[in-house]
């Protein structure tokens, strides 16, 4: 997406900023907190459980009822932190939630069962539970995500897969894309899973085989906490080689309507919840985004020229209990985007060769399921989801000839389509036992076409396929505790890939051995493995008689055993100091047939590959993190986070070379202050900023002399992602202002990505008309401006 930032700032400030309610009140605003205490493992509600308000002066609290449930009314609005105990449960003190005017905070909230014996009452508050992965069977390398730091970093822009670039082992690709590389791995490695399931890349404007993509199709609106997983997966996760998005998404409010209006840069989306009647605990949520720049386009206003990036979405989730047949959630989301890019029809203003194209794009997304969550018994329940999903992209290039009559030059149409059923059955049988096992069904359909030209003038087709095949998925895994300190994880997932009828088994084990409160090892091994883009299988090679085959039909899996070691101590009970050191290898990697070839599938993000591939080609990455992470306490954070690393892959021929996502090292520092204003201190001013340097891109050179023989680029494969840019620095910084009124809030904010307005170098290319090497660089300085309303 291309945008004129300073003229979309000051349109945007003009459109926004009148609406801002600056009066000051003088009253006492309340808002209320309640929710549901349950066990982490059994998912059973609390009965009876203490619920206290540690900020108020005589602290607030109240005991969960019969259905684990407790409500707090009348609380100021403000920070404030809880502490939930339960006899025989180890107790947890959640800091500086934030209350709001405008919105109830529903909490949901699991405690994990003591060692001690039950008539033993613990004391020890866990507030390093900040951050510790929702899922109890993760050991190491995973971590929650919060819907609150999601809003509050800067430059996330209410993204959590942006979010998750702040962490550790965590990389980039370039400025505008929320694409991340984690531990060196190419961003395809990453899954993505909504409510317990798979789903297609949720970002707009995303293209055949990634991982990310210009915008989140997930609002902020509709998000709950959320797990983050970088390595060695519990055995319940499979199809995943780098990464794991365990993306949640909250019910919505069952007593109260509630809603929310937010315009910006980026969109303009509108939310709503509430009951489906007074008394009933069912609720619905929903959500629709327009884009902001396309209406604005609309009614005259062409803020980024013609080339306007239009997008939409929408997301929902009807939640159903019932007395006696569980939990039914029925839940979607989906998304359009599209950009037209127009030749200038005046050949005087082209200024390199790729100026005479016209290029128009599309994407779609969508997936719906119905989840249900049956509970057997006090200790043990099924929970299942039945999902449909499809995803796509369109492409048309066309070119300009000298009479600026568009010609086709390329041409593609992907489409893939799934069903899915997902099952998993969790007991526990006492305070040391957890067994949870499960299956995963997917029937894949795919329709698949790419023809025309390429940079070479090569004509034909380079995929035409169309059918479906099935993915079959097994796990179990248990959960032990030996002792009081020592915690074991073990299990197995098994994969069948139908294309081709591959199939492996994944052995996976983690530990952790507590030495203390403060102080925590942890280790973890396994194995794991995932199929490529479907189109990938299906690229055809045209032989001299006109025929075409497809040769890489039959590429297995690509696999990986990851090995990781942590160490994780409390500094004190608000600062967090975590490091990890992983050692990854990587085999069964696709590579260019050709002894000589210096092709791999670990260096590519997106797109489909036309060479001849064998399953014959390794890589290995490892490293050593660190994060200290002061938690938001007394109204300030920060987090620092360094990654050391080397990323590596080989071929046919064996010879170590760096991949394309080999930066070396990953610096990030975040910070942020929040100021009470107001005569009753009710308001919030918040100041956030963020510094990130990395390595920079490694790039295959283009060799000039043979390029200007052959009229088009053409790369030294020799030495291919042999050449490194610029080290990458970005600073970006948030500053936000949220005004309580009676039954609204009032939020402003401003994010500013790169407002050093550094050109990092993304690359080069070769321009045939200038006959010359030409540098790329990133997106400069763009603001983000926000204004939103919750009432």
């Amino acid at each position: 997406m291309k945008i004129n930032t300073l003229s979309a700032l000051a349109t945007m400030l003009l459109l926004l900023l009148f609406s801002v309610p600056l009066t000051v009140l003088g009253q006492q605003l309340t808002q209320t907190i309640r929710g549901k205490i349950i066990d982490k493992e059994s998912q059973e509600p609390l009965i009876g459980a203490t619920v206290a308000i540690l900020t108020i002066d005589p602290p607030m609290g109240v005991t969960t009822d019969a259905t684990g449930d407790f409500r707090l009314d009348k609380v100021p609005v403000g920070r404030h932190t809880l502490r939930i105990s339960y006899l025989g449960y180890e107790e947890q003190v959640l800091p500086e939630l934030l209350l709001g005017s405008g919105k109830e905070l529903v909490l949901n909230i699991g405690l994990s069962e003591s060692f001690k014996k039950l008539q033993e009452v613990v004391i020890s508050a866990e507030q390093q539970s900040k951050g510790n992965p929702l899922n109890e069977m993760a050991m190491i390398s995973s971590r929650s995500i919060s819907v609150e730091e999601t809003k509050r970093y800067a430059a996330s822009v209410n993204d959590p897969a942006r979010a998750a670039q702040n962490y550790a082992g965590v990389g980039i690709s370039q400025d505008m894309s929320n694409e991340i590389v984690v531990r060196g791995n190419s961003p395809r490695g990453v899954l993505w899973r909504v409510e317990g399931i798979e789903v297609p890349n949720p970002s707009h404007f995303a293209e055949e085989g990634a991982a990310g993509g210009a915008v989140s199709i997930l609002s902020v609106n509709m998000l709950d906490n959320s797990d983050f997983n970088t390595g060695a997966f519990p055995a319940e996760y499979g199809n995943a080689l780098s990464g794991i998005f365990d993306i949640r998404l909250r019910n919505g409010n069952n007593e109260k309507r509630e809603y929310a209006l937010q315009a910006g840069i980026l969109g303009i989306d509108f939310a709503a919840e509430g009951p489906f009647k007074a008394g009933s605990k069912a609720s619905y949520l929903a959500n629709y985004r327009y884009s902001t720049l396309a209406m604005l386009n609309k009614i005259g206003v062409k803020i980024s020229g013609e080339a306007v990036p239009v997008f939409q979405d929408f997301s929902f989730k009807l939640y159903l209990p019932t007395a006696k047949a569980g939990y039914f959630s029925f839940w979607g989301l989906g998304g359009l985007s599209e950009q037209n890019v127009k030749a200038e029809r005046d050949s005087e203003k082209w200024e390199g060769y790729l100026d005479r194209f016209d290029d128009r794009f599309q994407a779609r997304m969508a997936s719906t399921g119905i989840s249900h969550i049956l509970f057997l018994g006090k200790d043990d329940y099924i929970e299942s989801t039945l999902s449909f999903s499809t995803s796509g992209n369109k492409v048309w290039v066309d070119s300009l000839q000298t009479d600026y009559t568009a010609v086709p030059f390329y041409r593609h149409d992907f489409a893939q389509q799934a069903t899915r059923f997902s099952s998993l059955y969790n007991r526990k049988f006492n305070n040391r036992h957890t067994l949870r096992t499960g299956i995963i069904l997917s029937q894949l359909g795919y329709d698949s076409y790419a023809g025309g030209r390429n940079i070479e003038y090569e004509e034909g087709e380079f995929v035409n396929q169309r059918g479906s095949t099935q993915l079959a998925q097994a796990f179990a895994q248990w959960k032990y505790r030996f002792t009081e300190q020592l915690t074991l994880n073990t299990g197995l997932h098994s994969l069948y890939f139908g294309l081709n009828g591959n199939t492996v088994v994944e052995p996976r084990m983690g530990m952790k051995y507590q030495l203390d409160a403060a102080r925590s090892f942890s280790a973890a091994v396994g194995l794991h493995s995932r199929h490529d883009a479907l189109t990938s299988y299906f690229a055809q090679q045209r032989h001299p008689d006109g025929n075409y085959t497809q040769p890489n039909r039959k590429l297995g899996l690509t696999r990986a055993a990851h090995y990781v070691l942590g160490y994780d101590q409390m500094l004190r009970e608000d600062l967090r100091l975590k490091v990890e050191t992983y050692y990854q290898h990587l085999f069964n990697v696709p590579v260019g047939i050709a002894e000589n070839s210096t092709y791999s599938a670990l260096n590519y993000e997106r797109g489909i590959s036309r060479e001849t591939l064998v399953n014959e080609g390794t890589g290995r990455n490892y490293g050593v993190e660190m994060t200290l992470e002061k938690f938001f306490t007394n109204n300030y954070y920060f987090l620092l986070t360094t990654s050391l690393y080397d990323s590596k892959y080989s071929t046919r021929d064996g010879s170590l070379r760096d991949t394309r996502f080999n930066g070396n090292h990953i610096v990030n520092l975040l910070a942020g202050k929040e100021f009470k204003v107001g005569s009753n201190k009710q308001n919030l001013i918040g100041l956030n900023g963020k510094v990130m340097w990395a390595g920079g891109n490694r790039y295959t050179p283009i060799d000039l002399e043979r390029s200007k023989e052959m009229k088009y680029e053409v790369l030294d494969v020799t030495n291919r992602f042999g050449v490194q840019t610029p080290d990458y620095f970005r600073s970006d910084i948030r500053v936000s202002y949220r005004k309580n009124r009676p039954n609204a809030s009032y939020i402003l904010s401003l994010d500013i990505q790169n407002f050093t307005n550094r050109q990092n170098v993304f690359g080069v290319q070769y321009d045939r008309i200038k006959e010359e090497v030409v540098t790329r660089h990133m997106v400069g300085m763009l603001p983000i401006l926000n204004y939103r309303v919750e009432f």
